[in-house]
């Protein structure tokens, strides 16, 4: 089923490879975006959070220190959902439940990435593009 591992990692990774890119080719939205939103030194954790994303999202998708981008990934994901999703104070309804979806997703990829972060481990950080035997058992 190694397979079935490599295309979970694959899938898993793009959002955040994707979202990495975005960080520096929308730069400045960004910034002002998380400005508005009240997170600390956003000049300089926009395009941080950006490397961030690209190197957790690569380590992972190519399986070579997977583990460090597991743990990349998951600090990324927690204050993110904290400063930029905190939805605890949205006065309005609608946007409130936008917010704590978005929290409660981010939350949730944090806790998929810990899991891989100890799978990760267990392999020595090390798990390979290559998907070995084809077996659905």
């Amino acid at each position: 089923m190694a397979w079935l591992e490599l295309i979970g990692r694959l899938l898993f990774v793009a959002m955040f490879l994707m979202s990495g890119v975005t960080h520096f080719a929308k730069r400045e939205d960004y910034v002002a975006y998380a400005r508005m939103k009240g997170a600390p030194a956003p000049g300089l954790l926009v395009p941080f959070t950006g490397l961030m994303l690209l190197a957790g999202g690569a380590l992972i998708g190519i399986g070579v220190w997977a583990d460090l981008g597991a743990l990349l990934i998951a600090a990324f994901l927690v204050p993110t959902a904290y400063f930029m999703h905190n939805f605890w104070t949205v006065e309005d309804p609608q946007a409130r439940m936008n917010e704590q979806a978005h929290f409660m997703k981010n939350m949730t990829m944090a806790g998929a990435a810990l899991v891989m972060l100890f799978f990760f481990q267990q392999c020595s950080g090390h798990v390979g593009l290559t998907a070995g035997p084809v077996s659905l058992f």
